[in-house]
């Protein structure tokens, strides 16, 4: 984590801001502690990433495996201690999400030639130089690394653990990465010039994400791609989205959206499942702004 970023962390549960407790730095802080004076909430920093949830036990919960990982990756004793409680707190959930994070860090990171890495690429160039950027599902960092190339500020929220850990080797001190649910006040009350969203509709209750996303910005722009993928089982989205109603949503929520998306488009997003297999979505991109 840079230390920079303590600027515009917030305190998950009660918005307040936070104080560093550093417990292993270089360029960058390795091993710490944020901490809110005002709940005494308290979330880690491991291999440099914050893991701003609510609630740690709850977080390692479905990852059971990851937290005996991140266990034996801390230094630090008072960290360790922290991570101890926290997997002794764990209740007990059949669902571990650890081997799935992995495999599609793997799949990513297999897909970063992907064209349709390239064209979003040139999709956003036309975008000026912002000060603060936030791409939504970042993953492994292909495209929040990009955006660090041309924007002051750029950060990348996820859930998984995992796929931070890949995007955060590469340094850069404008970019910063955070672990957190999609729609906690991790940022308070930030505004963003530039937010991304791409292909992650499926995972978070889409009008939910698109009110949230809204209030965070009041100049700029959001771009938004999705394939409208939404089976998931049980783990299914329940109010999904198609081209008409995301657009109209989008306009309902104070967005203008430029002219060259008003159309539904199919742009190809090739992902490389093994070397026999492979994944092909027909994305929809929207360019919008306020």
């Amino acid at each position: 984590m840079l230390e920079s970023s303590l600027e515009f962390l917030r305190c998950v549960r009660c918005c307040s801001k936070l104080e560093l407790i550093v417990f292993k730095s270089e360029r960058e802080i390795l091993e710490g502690m944020l901490e809110c004076k005002k709940c005494n909430s308290k979330y880690p920093i491991i291999e440099k990433i914050p893991i701003m949830w609510d609630n740690f036990s709850k977080y390692l919960s479905l990852r059971k495996k990851l937290g005996g990982q991140i266990y034996g990756l801390i230094e630090n004793s008072t960290l360790k201690q922290f991570c101890k409680i926290s997997l002794s707190n764990v209740k007990k959930i059949d669902d571990d999400r650890t081997d799935l994070e992995e495999r599609w860090s793997k799949i990513y990171q297999n897909s970063k030639s992907s064209k349709f890495y390239s064209h979003m690429k040139k999709s956003i160039d036309f975008v000026k130089k912002s000060n603060l950027v936030l791409e939504y599902g970042c993953s492994i960092g292909i495209m929040t690394s990009f955006l660090a190339q041309s924007h002051d500020m750029v950060f990348g929220i996820d859930r998984s653990f995992t796929a931070l850990r890949i995007a955060k080797k590469l340094y850069k001190n404008n970019l910063d990465y955070v672990v957190a649910d999609f729609l906690s006040p991790v940022f308070g009350k930030s505004k963003f010039d530039l937010v991304l969203a791409l292909n992650v509709l499926e995972l978070v209750e889409p009008l939910k994400l698109l009110n949230y996303i809204s209030k965070q910005i009041d100049t700029g722009h959001f771009i938004i791609t999705d394939p409208y993928d939404f089976d998931r089982g049980i783990n299914s989205v329940k109010n999904p989205l198609n081209e008409k109603s995301l657009r109209t949503n989008l306009e309902k929520f104070g967005f203008k959206i430029a002219s060259k998306t008003k159309s539904p488009s199919h742009i190809t997003w090739e992902l490389k499942l093994n070397p026999r297999a492979k994944l092909n979505y027909d994305v929809d991109l929207i360019i919008c702004k306020k």
